[in-house]
């Protein structure tokens, strides 16, 4: 490890107060990654089910513990002066991940680390023209963005427990949604409605302070996948085209590697923020069992690495970390609904000149980490 990153970290140590005064995420060795960050132990997870929340159905027409079950895989954005995290809740029904339904969630916080919880969702499954999408399954796993003017954008993953779809919402207030439904419902005459689509990371930058939405070449671009990294251009930030090779097929950006964190799956993480060195995408890689995986870390594990894509072709994959800058090490990483240990990246944002890295534990909480440039 370089003298740099020693310093760096202990800037980071004394300029947190106590509650990030224990561990910290893996070193990186890159001048375009982002370097580590630091949990906050004394305070997460900072999300967790809550039983006593009761939530009128639209569906059932009855009282459900919407959140009762799990708590996890959150979104981030900046409103007012403050963070809102925006978690996906599991309630009571079923007995396992994926036959439960779910719902998001509202919490906000004035400093990044304490949150206030909203007593309802505000998103989720309805009598309206995505019913057939999102239920019974729900409304699952969101990334949001913002514009420069102010419009917030959901891509989340519509389940109606047949076919997982990335579905889009907009608001301008993070409270009141429009859901405007399947991204790539119109995209080549609706060839890629019926796929299984997920994890959906838009291109976003800093902008006097702000991490706002950016066009290249006057296009919306986001990354997306779960096993493969693929990407998607759009002129409206809710219908959205993928990027197709010569056969028309997927283009395959970045893919798991054997031996490495990723070896199982490359799926997309928060929003990909462009930089002078170029476009870095965080993401979470799943580790393969047996010899295809690395045995540095558990078999199974969700750990968090970088891509870095060419900032004038987004399209093009540089290079990407060989080591996670975060994977399970804390017990509320390694306990819960995935007890292989996860760490699933969803949410950054860029709040009081830190950048503030919210992630779901184990499929079951919230947690974060910061990193402080200073």
């Amino acid at each position: 490890m370089k003298p740099i990153f020693f310093t760096l970290v202990a800037n980071c140590l004394l300029t947190f107060n106590a509650v990030f005064a224990q561990t910290t995420t893996a070193p990186v060795k890159t001048q375009w990654a982002f370097p580590p960050f630091v949990r906050a132990d004394a305070v997460n997870p900072v999300i967790s089910p809550d039983t006593s929340t009761r939530f009128l159905d639209p569906m059932s027409n009855q009282l459900v513990s919407w959140e009762g079950n799990y708590t996890f895989n959150p979104a981030a954005a900046v409103l007012n002066n403050r963070v809102v995290v925006l978690y996906r809740a599991e309630d009571l029904t079923g007995d396992r991940i994926g036959t439960r339904t779910s719902r998001i969630g509202y919490a906000e916080s004035a400093d990044g680390i304490h949150f206030r919880r909203e007593q309802k969702p505000v998103l989720y499954p309805g009598n309206d023209a995505q019913r057939p999408y999102e239920w019974p399954g729900g409304c699952e796993d969101p990334r949001v963005a913002v514009t420069e003017e102010g419009t917030y954008v959901m891509l989340y993953t519509q389940w109606n427990r047949q076919v997982p779809r990335l579905g889009a919402a907009t608001s301008r207030d993070l409270r009141k949604w429009q859901k405007t439904g399947p991204v790539f419902a119109k995209a080549y005459v609706g060839k890629f409605l019926n796929i299984p689509s997920k994890s959906a990371s838009i291109l976003t930058a800093l902008k006097n302070g702000r991490q706002v939405i950016k066009k290249i070449n006057g296009l919306y671009w986001m990354y997306w996948g779960e096993h493969h990294v693929y990407a998607a251009t759009s002129v409206n930030l809710t219908d959205w085209t993928p990027l197709v090779d010569e056969k028309g097929n997927l283009r395959e950006l970045a893919s798991p590697r054997k031996g490495y964190f990723d070896s199982d799956l490359t799926e997309c993480g928060p929003p990909a923020v462009y930089t002078d060195k170029g476009i870095v995408l965080l993401y979470n890689g799943k580790n393969a069992t047996g010899d295809k995986g690395d045995h540095r870390y558990a078999a199974g594990a969700y750990c968090a690495g970088q891509f870095l894509f060419d900032k004038h072709d987004p399209a093009k994959m540089i290079t990407r970390l060989d080591t996670p800058f975060l994977y399970p090490q804390q017990p509320y990483e390694k306990s819960g609904q995935y007890k292989d240990g996860t760490v699933f990246i969803e949410g950054m944002v860029y709040f009081k000149h830190q950048w503030f890295l919210y992630y779901g534990c184990a499929d079951s909480r919230v947690s974060v980490a910061v990193y402080d440039p200073k």
